[in-house]
């Protein structure tokens, strides 16, 4: 039993990261600011999202979101105004976007690359012309060497 109460609080531990105070309490602006939350990064965590992060900065951007929410922004809005203030990498999943298509190209092209070099190195090798048949001067000379 303590085992399944412990599974369970490790479980919900990110549902611990909004504080009773941040809440607010419209149900569908509420719902808003947290999927929001959920799409941004914590900067403090790295890869937390600002929702399940305990960290003073992920608290004061939550209370951001919900505040420009609550000014009635729109969630683009709200997104746009987020990143203006700290930039696209507070976006968890990244635009695809001016620089950003680079590194989104990069890994792909990366692998095409490896793949076409390799396969023109195994080409190359294993079309090498065969070794050419010893010559009768060879091979006395190879006798005479393997008798001694």
């Amino acid at each position: 039993m303590r085992r399944l109460v412990l599974i369970l609080c490790l479980l919900a531990a990110p549902a611990f990261a909004v504080q009773p105070d941040e809440v607010l309490e419209d149900p569908a602006l509420e719902t808003r600011a947290r999927e929001l939350s959920k799409g941004l990064r914590c900067l403090v965590c790295r890869n937390e999202s600002i929702d399940e992060s305990n960290a003073d900065l992920a608290r004061d951007l939550r209370l951001l979101v919900r505040e420009r929410l609550v000014a009635g922004d729109s969630d683009e809005e709200v997104i746009d105004f987020v990143v203006a203030r700290y930039g696209e990498y507070v976006l968890l999943n990244p635009t695809t976007s001016g620089s950003n298509i680079l590194l989104w190209i990069a890994g792909p092209l990366m692998l095409i690359t490896a793949l076409g070099l390799g396969a023109v190195y195994l080409r190359r090798r294993s079309t090498g012309a065969a070794p050419e048949a010893l010559s009768d001067e060879e091979e006395s000379r190879l006798r005479e060497l393997l008798k001694d």
